[in-house]
């Protein structure tokens, strides 16, 4: 159907398709750095999670936080901040989990916001390009004074192929961008979810450590001269 197109004419001679040239390549970069970025970031929270649990009921804090900072997974930042603030009351405590959440949000959305513009706009940017096209079929028209096919087919033609090319960069945009948001949604439920399982493990040994030193107290008070009196 387009082995006849003129590709490039109509690059030149639309300045809407130069347009929609440049959204589709800053959607293909965008969509590639973001890609790079989770697939580095995706981590192991599963096996760092139970290692650092082991670590945490044991009372070995400063281990526990460095096996949590070994992960470049959301969970091992939220983690070893909660593990590090663990002096702190437990209001303070959970504003430093949802503290730490904010900034792991906040850089994991970075520049997703270009491929939801991308989404939301190209099909404007094509929509631009129809009317564009439609005017210019018009112009052709009033010009040579004649409504004949080959007058209105270049008009009508950049208005039908820049909407396309509008709808083509627009929805790989949109499907990409729900599916980043979506592994943010997981990984940020994911280290939410293990940051409380290690604060409860942590507040549970710390817990039992002071009813472990208090049992030594009462043992020395039950001595044989309090016995006998």
């Amino acid at each position: 159907m387009f082995e006849n197109f003129d590709w490039i004419g109509a690059m030149r001679n639309s300045p809407v398709m130069l347009v929609i040239l440049g959204c589709s390549i800053l959607t293909l970069g965008f969509a590639i750095e973001r890609a790079i970025y989770f697939f580095r970031r995706r981590g192991n929270p599963g096996s760092v999670m139970r290692a650092a649990l082991e670590k945490v009921r044991d009372g070995n804090l400063k281990e526990a936080i460095w096996t949590c900072n070994s992960t470049a997974h959301p969970m091992g930042a939220v983690a070893a901040a909660v593990l590090r603030h663990a002096h702190l009351s437990e209001e303070a405590r959970e504003d430093q989990l949802q503290v730490s959440l904010s900034e792991q949000r906040l850089q994991l959305e970075r520049n997703l916001g270009v491929l939801g513009t991308m989404g939301n706009t190209a099909p404007l940017i094509g929509l631009l390009g129809t009317v564009w096209g439609i005017m210019r079929a018009f112009h052709d028209m009033a010009r040579t004074g004649s409504a004949g096919p080959s007058v209105v087919a270049a008009g009508v033609a950049e208005a039908l192929f820049t909407t396309a090319a509008g709808l083509l960069v627009a929805v790989p945009a949109v499907m990409l961008y729900n599916h980043f948001m979506r592994r943010i949604a997981v990984m940020l439920t994911v280290a939410e979810n293990h940051s409380r399982s290690l604060r409860v493990a942590m507040e549970d040994a710390a817990g039992a450590r002071r009813d472990g030193q208090a049992d030594p107290v009462r043992d020395r008070a039950d001595t044989p001269a309090r016995r006998a009196a």
